[in-house]
C-alpha cells in the first residue's frame, strides 16, 4: 500500500508518499480500506517532531479515518468485512489501509457519506470526553470554547447547543458569521478584543461553566478570569506555550478546576469506553441533523503537504480531509 511517512521532522515538505509494508491485523484488530481520513492538529506537531505517536501505533500521521473493513483479525466477532467505518486511530491513517482495534470502530451515521464520516471520530471523542465526560456539561450552563473554527471548535459549537448550553467562541472576524450560523451564542475576535470581558459582559458576570482549551499557557490565568464559581477548564493543547505560573489563589477562590488531557496516548480500553461513550450520546445527535461534520475542503492524501500549510495557516473553517 501507500502512506504518507514523515522523512524527517521539518516543514510540510516533509510528508512523503510512498509504498509501504501492508499492516496485517493483530488478536481484536480490523483492518480498514481507507476512503478518507482527517487532518488534526496534532498531525502537525507529530511531524515537526513534537508529538510522536504511541508504543505499537503506526508511524504514519492520521488519528481517524473513514472506510471499509477489509479484514479481521483473531477474537473479532462483532464486526464483518465489507462493513462501513470510522475509527478513531492512534496513527496510521494517512494510509490507504490501516488496523485498529475494533473497539475504536464507530458506525457510519445515517444518510451520511464515508468522507463526511471522516472528520467525526477524532474530533467527536476529544469533545465529547473533556466537555461532557470531564467537565460535565449541562443544560443552562455557559462554555467558552478557544479555536472556534477548526475542527474541534466547530464540533463543539454544535454539541454544546445539543446539550442546551450557551456557547462562547473566540475565532478570527471573519469566521464569526459562519460560527453563529452553526449556534454560537457569541463570537469574540482573539486578535482583537478582550475574551474575558466579553465572557463576564455577556453572562452577566457569571463566568463561563466550562472552557474547551487549545492554547494552554499563555490563556491560563484569563481562563480564571473568566471562569465561572465552580467552572472547570479542560486543556486540549498548548499552541501557547507549555509552561505558565497557575494562580491558586485565583482558581481556589473560583472553587475552580483545570483539567489537561491527550487522546491519542490513552490505553486501548479507555478509547473503547470514550467510543462507546460517543456512539450512545453523541451519534443520536448526528442521526437526527443536530450535530455535523464542518468540512472545509478535501485534498488528494499524496499532497497532504498542501493541507498542513492550510491547517497551519488557520485560513480554513473546520476539518481538511484527505482523499488517497
Amino acid at each position: 500500500m501507500h502512506a504518507i511517512v514523515i522523512e524527517q521532522p521539518s516543514g510540510p515538505e516533509a510528508l512523503v508518499w510512498t509504498e509501504v509494508p501492508d499492516p496485517e491485523p493483530g488478536p481484536g484488530e480490523v483492518v480498514i480500506e481507507v476512503t478518507a481520513a482527517a487532518v488534526n492538529r496534532a498531525d502537525v506537531m507529530q511531524r515537526l517532531g513534537h508529538y510522536p505517536p504511541p508504543a505499537g501505533a503506526p508511524p504514519y500521521p492520521g488519528l481517524e479515518c473513514s472506510g471499509v473493513i477489509a479484514a479481521l483479525g483473531s477474537e473479532v466477532t462483532e464486526h464483518h468485512v465489507g462493513e462501513r467505518v470510522c475509527a478513531l486511530l492512534a496513527g496510521g491513517g494517512y494510509a490507504e489501509r490501516v488496523a485498529v482495534p475494533a473497539g475504536q470502530l464507530l458506525p457510519v451515521p445515517h444518510g451520511m457519506s464515508l468522507q463526511e464520516a471522516a472528520a467525526l471520530p477524532e474530533v467527536a471523542c476529544t469533545v465529547w470526553s473533556n466537555v461532557v465526560d470531564i467537565a460535565r456539561l449541562r443544560q443552562g450552563h455557559t462554555m467558552l470554547v478557544h479555536g472556534g473554527g477548526g475542527g474541534i471548535g466547530t464540533f463543539a459549537i454544535q454539541l454544546g447547543k445539543a446539550l442546551g448550553a450557551t456557547v462562547i467562541v473566540t475565532a478570527r472576524e471573519r469566521k464569526h458569521e459562519q460560527l453563529l450560523a452553526l449556534g454560537a451564542d457569541l463570537a469574540v475576535d482573539y486578535t482583537s478584543d478582550d475574551f474575558v470581558a466579553a465572557t463576564l459582559d455577556f453572562t452577566e458576570g457569571h463566568g463561563a461553566d466550562v472552557i474547551l482549551d487549545i492554547i494552554g499557557a499563555k490563556y491560563l490565568a484569563r481562563n480564571i478570569a473568566a471562569l465561572a464559581t465552580d467552572g472547570r477548564i479542560v486543556t486540549i493543547g498548548m499552541q501557547g506555550g507549555r509552561k505558565g505560573e497557575l494562580d491558586f489563589g485565583a482558581l481556589m477562590a473560583k472553587r475552580g478546576s483545570v483539567a489537561a488531557t491527550t487522546l491519542r496516548a490513552r490505553p486501548a480500553k479507555d478509547k473503547a469506553r470514550i467510543v462507546r461513550g460517543v456512539q450512545s450520546q453523541v451519534w443520536p445527535l448526528v442521526d437526527a441533523g443536530a450535530v455535523r461534520p464542518i468540512i472545509d475542503r478535501t485534498v488528494p492524501m499524496a499532497d497532504a503537504a498542501e493541507a498542513h500549510r492550510l491547517m497551519e495557516a488557520s485560513d480554513h473553517l473546520g476539518k481538511i480531509v484527505l482523499l488517497p
